[in-house]
């Protein structure tokens, strides 16, 4: 039992015997006590004032002396106001650390067979172009979500839906028609997501050029879009694709399947998978078979153009078009149909998307609709709505090429990692190939530790130079940290010293906060789990390390002459190592066990 279990059962116990009231130990929630007061945890006295018909001074008073009478874990206490401060007895630290080193899987939860089945929607990328540091941001969010809530005890299935038809496909392929002169990944060097990409970009650039012609000839900008001859071949060969011609069929099959091997090669790198990948271009025409059932039992209506819609105003929204008058669907009918094939495929009791703020409206719309269609977790679903990121420059736009690629950003990563670690000589006696795993494992760890530790639900601002320093909340100084416990239990086993044998020594203070801290874990990843946020992992990470390194600060370790001592320090040391990669591998980051 936990430290903050054993003290909130024995407050219901004092509560019961002292004022006859019944408390359930699990609704009772000790804090870390502030540092500007004396103490370990801290109770609010607040919801039994009442029956004890007495001032929350006078309640705190009673339940504490009530503790140090009858519960032997509890050395002393006082109290502000309505608070409750508890002192630990500090030889009971030590069997804390015990307990924990005597879990095998610290703060982690396994699934049970009847626990709720939990899917995750994210990366969703477009077929039409590279990942860029969008979709990194919603790639690891999703990748640590999926993690995270496993640790929790849930089963997790990890999907993506690949948007791959549409006009922005189109434009592509017309491209590629036109310029490309049978360019394949192969003959041009590239992955074929960043050569796809290209003739996306080169689409754009020849119809501005065309655009401008027309605007020249007295055309408004709309009226000039319009007649793009080019924006026009890009819609005949739509609905070429949508009849299912066989040569734009074919085409589309071989870029798209350019761009699905150089998108798999990023998330290799990039350390995420998936248990099921849907594709629009299934999805849409099941999403419309779904809203012509709702057409016909009277959940929609069709206007005269012949266009289907849903009435949302009873709910406080709008109207919401779900078939254009041509047959067309929207991004809506697929999602529609997505979800009706992930039903099928899954006893699904939670679905989770991982989509940007900017769709908020969105989501709202579709829990009403899956919810009116029948499906069970409609109404419940959880749209993890996370914020925008920049870079220090500003936005990207994916139509002028300015976007940051995934690809070209892990690179530079990994090259930054390895020239900060060689300038500050943590690469001095490696190998070529522990050099290259190190920087590819510090590099990648900063990237995700930057982004990961800002709320998600905040726009950031990603500064490549900022996430790689070796002081300070970034990934590498958490691995760093670990890697220099690593070394020290390493130099301890060469030296024949043990991490057990230390019940009954006695902790001091700086050994208590740090064991106070790794005594938090459970509940911080419960935290995430409800609160779907990897920040509250990442912010763990730092503050333990920082512990850590206080800690290492002040205490000798290895020439610590008392023995009992030294066998806690070490296990407080290995306790620590392996709570900071179970938290580390939480986000989804590796951490090197030499650096």
């Amino acid at each position: 039992m936990s430290i903050d279990n054993i003290i909130a059962k024995a407050v219901a116990d004092a509560v019961k015997e002292l004022y006859g009231v019944d408390t359930d130990p699990a609704g009772i929630t000790p804090q870390t006590t502030k540092k500007e007061f004396e103490g370990n945890l801290t109770v609010m006295v607040f919801p039994w004032v009442k029956a004890a018909g007495k001032a929350p001074e006078a309640v705190g008073k009673e339940i504490g002396d009530w503790l140090v009478a009858n519960e032997p874990a509890v050395a002393a206490y006082n109290v502000i106001k309505g608070f409750l401060n508890i002192t630990i007895e500090p030889a009971f630290w030590s069997s804390v650390l015990a307990h924990i080193a005597g879990e095998s899987n610290y703060g982690v939860t396994a699934p049970a067979e009847d626990s709720p089945l939990v899917m995750v929607e994210y990366s969703s990328p477009n077929t039409n172009k590279p990942l860029h540091l969008g979709h990194v941001r919603n790639i690891l969010l999703g990748n640590s979500l999926c993690r995270i809530l496993a640790a929790c005890g849930n089963k997790v299935v990890r999907t993506n839906i690949v948007n791959d038809r549409g006009i922005h496909i189109c434009k592509s392929m017309l491209a590629w028609k036109k310029w490309g002169d049978g360019a394949t990944p192969e003959s041009a060097g590239k992955k074929g997501d960043h050569l796809i990409g290209d003739f996306y970009v080169l689409f754009d650039k020849h119809f501005k050029a065309e655009v401008k012609e027309l605007e020249a000839k007295g055309m408004s900008k709309e009226e000039a879009e319009a007649a793009s001859p080019l924006l026009q071949e890009a819609r005949a060969m739509l609905r070429a694709w949508e009849a299912g011609d066989e040569e734009v069929r074919k085409l589309w099959a071989t870029m798209n399947s350019w761009v699905y091997a150089g998108f798999d090669e990023t998330y290799r790198r990039m350390g995420v998978g998936f248990d099921k990948i849907y594709y629009e271009s299934d999805t849409y025409l099941e999403g419309k078979a779904k809203v012509l059932e709702g057409l016909e039992k009277g959940m929609m209506y069709r206007k005269e153009d012949g266009s289907v819609w849903a009435d949302l105003t009873a709910d406080g929204l709008d109207h919401k078009l779900l078939l254009r008058s041509d047959g067309t669907s929207v991004y809506m009918t697929q999602d529609i149909g997505t979800a009706k094939l992930r039903y099928q495929d899954y006893p699904i009791d939670k679905m989770i998307y991982v989509v940007g703020n900017e769709q908020n409206y969105h989501f709202q719309v579709l829990s009403l609709l899956l919810d009116r269609l029948g499906f069970k977790w409609g109404k419940d679903l959880v749209h993890f709505s996370y914020g925008m990121v920049e870079l220090p420059e500003g936005k990207m736009k994916s139509r002028e090429g300015t976007v940051v690629d995934a690809d070209d950003l892990i690179d530079e990563m990994v090259s930054t990692a390895r020239t900060v670690s060689e300038e500050l000589g943590k690469l001095d006696g490696c190998t070529p190939e522990e050099i290259n795993e190190i920087t590819e494992t510090v590099g990648l760890g900063a990237l995700k530790y930057f982004l990961l530790k800002v709320d998600p639900r905040k726009n950031m601002t990603f500064n490549p130079k900022e996430s790689i320093d070796f002081n300070g909340n970034t990934g590498p100084f958490i691995q760093y940290t670990y890697a220099r416990i690593r070394s020290v239990l390493r130099k301890a086993a060469e030296a024949g010293m043990a991490e057990t044998g230390f019940i009954g020594a006695k902790p001091g203070e700086r050994e208590i906060t740090l064991i106070q801290r790794l005594a938090d874990f459970p509940a911080i990843v419960q935290e995430a789990g409800r609160s779907y946020s990897p920040a509250l992992i990442a912010n763990y990470s730092y503050d333990l390390v920082k512990e850590y390194n206080q800690f290492y600060h002040d205490c000798s370790i290895l020439k610590e002459e008392d023995e009992r001592t030294r066998s806690m320090r070490l296990a407080l040391s290995k306790v620590t190592a392996d709570t900071v990669r179970t938290a580390m591998g939480l986000l989804g980051i590796n951490v090197p066990e030499r650096m």
